[in-house]
């Protein structure tokens, strides 16, 4: 029997850890069981959403599989119960079943909407998929011939396949009626049911109950059969626990509060296995890393101690629980070896009371300062728009305290009502509209109007395009200065693409900057005084272009950017004269005046001196071209995160 297990990713970039632990664990148990591949074969196979349907479907179809299984999201949802309606169409007699987040608390409502699935697979599913994989082996479906057949013989033909699987918990599955079982009440297996299982049989679907909790030291390691190779531009995902301690309403975690922990004897061991291969990143994908202080800071110092100069980890973590042991072995962490993502979600405290959110600001404010004063790690705060008690100014006030702590990356988010979830118990109550189809993002509450939520998503985008790209720092730090607050800074920048009609364009690298000249030319630095308007005009333009350059040495410059021919004696010069003495770039011995002009960028700023940008030393965090000042006065200084001293 051929077993498929398949995942539609959200981008090629992402890996499925799900369907890998599925295999690893039915694997397993199959081989304790007595079974081989000569009875169970299990097939694995990732998409995108951005796969054409058709393509999916034509590579399912290819591989003939006997039964499928489909690891369900917000995001792929839609996809995957399009693709199950025409998979039914040509694969008539292939098994469906579908599992994940998405399906788990609604599996019966899942059943009556999609008749093309066969069955749900709820909560955690290794142990569920293995027994099932059991079941398939010992029960072989055979191909029921219904041509001719009556109704009451139709029905049972195609329940004979179902007939045993209300043994294993964790299962949702139809069971369709017959005429004989109509106003009969029909025999129960001889396995304790739950009242919900009993009402289910009754209403053509049986719900085998919940499937307790597994240990996760039961689960093999899920990358040890696979060619690494074929994951080598992806991001490996790794779970060194599972649950959460916490009870935050928007989170389907808060429902299982169990913590469990993965041994460290076996952590350490399939790290070793992540290191050797030198993957790029590893994200793990615990729901709070460190809610457990022994179990985070064993694993940190493993890492320390293992480093091989490439791999980064990523953490979700609580900074308000970090102490001065966890802090001092952060500091010591290579530049780049590992990065936190922070869930702040709000500042306001009525808001985190009403979502079940412990959360000290002030401590968080603390250890983010802290870290960010080391220069070694990349943080990630997270916003969520649309919660409760929570209004447009009292968002604007979240944004600006996140936004002042300086985190890497700044992540605007909007609330999702999941099913299952207790923020959708609190829909009513909150005036909470939200969207109908995957994601279930929210339109309104009580707090905060549609028109509100538009203004929040043009701010979203300035934010991804100006601050999370990490492409325009130096400028930033100029422009914050022109306004209030850093929310009305990418308020004005929202606006004026609103009103040049920028929004819905792809736009270059090269354009942003471009737009944002037109911006200051249109909107800033329009003082009376020409002289002082032109100063800020030429300090706004060396921002610019300190950001344009540190990034990449980039041959096309913008319309604003001052003509190189100007300087070209002078930059001619400069770099004969690193081609002897190198004094600036020391590290570039060997390679002549040509040779380093490509190397390395010389730009003359406003004040009459020099920025000269060194490629091959880069800043490990950043990869920003360490810069360094020229002038009659020569100052050699690191770029700390970008900004310039002089702005």
């Amino acid at each position: 029997m051929k077993i498929l297990l398949a995942a539609v990713n959200a981008k090629y970039i992402h890996s499925n850890l799900g369907i890998y632990s599925l295999k690893a664990y039915g694997e397993k148990m199959l081989a304790q069981w007595g079974y081989g591949k000569e009875n169970v074969q299990i097939g694995l196979a990732e998409y995108t959403i951005n796969h054409q349907l058709e393509r999916i479907l034509q590579d399912i179809y290819l591989r003939q599989p006997d039964v499928i299984g489909f690891s369900c999201y917000i995001w792929n949802i839609s996809y995957i119960k399009a693709l199950v309606a025409d998979l039914k169409k040509v694969l008539p007699q292939v098994k469906i079943w579908l599992g994940g987040p998405e399906v788990s608390y609604c599996a019966e409502d899942i059943l009556q909407e999609e008749p093309g699935a066969d069955l749900v697979m709820k909560g955690e599913g290794e142990e569920t998929f293995a027994q099932f994989l059991r079941f398939l082996a010992e029960n072989e479906i055979e191909k029921p011939a219904y041509g001719g057949l009556e109704k009451k013989t139709e029905a049972a033909e195609k329940n004979r396949w179902t007939k045993g699987l209300e043994h294993i918990p964790g299962l949702v599955f139809r069971r369709q009626k017959s005429q004989s079982m109509e106003g009969e009440t029909p025999d129960l297996p001889r396995v304790l049911l739950s009242a919900a299982a009993s009402k289910a049989l009754l209403h053509d679907t049986i719900d085998t109950g919940v499937r307790p909790v597994m240990d996760m030291n039961r689960i093999p390691f899920p990358y040890a059969f696979l060619d690494m190779e074929q994951l080598a531009h992806r991001i490996i995902y790794y779970e060194s626990s599972r649950g959460c301690p916490f009870s935050c309403a928007y989170c389907l975690s808060s429902i299982d509060k169990s913590v469990r922990l993965r041994s460290l004897e076996l952590v350490k061991e399939e790290l070793s296995f992540f290191l050797k291969a030198k993957v790029p990143q590893v994200k793990f994908v615990d729901r709070t890393f460190n809610c457990q202080k022994s179990h985070a800071m064993a694993i940190w110092q493993f890492i320390r101690e293992n480093d091989n100069g490439v791999t980064n980890f990523h953490f979700e973590i609580a900074a308000d629980l970090l102490d001065c042991e966890e802090l001092k072995l952060l500091s010591t962490m290579r530049p780049g070896l590992i990065q936190l993502e922070i869930g702040v979600q709000s500042t306001n405290p009525s808001t985190l009371a009403a979502i079940r959110r412990k959360t000290d600001i002030e401590k968080i404010r603390a250890v983010t300062q802290e870290i960010n004063s080391w220069n070694n790690i990349h943080q990630h705060l997270d916003l969520i728009a649309g919660l409760p008690k929570e209004d447009l100014e009292s968002f604007k006030n979240s944004f600006n305290e996140v936004y002042s702590m300086k985190p890497e990356q700044l992540q605007l988010g909007f609330l999702k009502v999941l099913s299952g979830s207790y923020m959708e118990e609190m829909v009513p109550s909150c005036g909470l509209l939200y969207a109908s189809a995957p994601p279930y993002e929210v339109f309104s509450t009580r707090w905060l109007s549609y028109r509100d939520i538009l203004e929040l998503k043009e701010i979203e985008e300035m934010v991804e395009i100006y601050y999370n790209s990490r492409q325009f720092t130096t400028v930033l730090a100029m422009l914050e200065r022109e306004f209030s607050s850093s929310y009305e800074m990418f308020l004005a920048l929202a606006a004026f693409y609103r009103k040049k009609g920028y929004f819905g364009m792809n736009h270059s690298r090269l354009a942003r900057y471009e737009i944002l000249w037109e911006m200051a030319a249109e909107e800033l630095f329009l003082e009376t005084d020409s002289s002082a308007a032109e100063y800020r005009r030429d300090r706004f333009r060396d921002c610019l272009m300190t950001d344009l350059y540190l990034r990449e040495n980039i041959k096309s410059r913008p319309s604003f950017a001052r003509d190189l021919n100007r300087y070209r004696d002078e930059i001619r010069s400069f770099f004969k004269g690193e081609e002897t003495t190198g004094r600036y770039l020391p590290d570039h011995q060997g390679y002549d005046s040509r040779q380093l002009a490509k190397m390395a960028h010389l730009e003359p700023m406003g004040d009459g001196t020099f920025l000269l940008f060194d490629y091959k030393n880069r800043d490990p965090l950043t990869y920003n071209a360490r810069a360094v000042e020229i002038g009659d006065i020569c100052k050699e200084h690191r770029y700390n995160k970008c900004e310039r001293s002089t702005v």
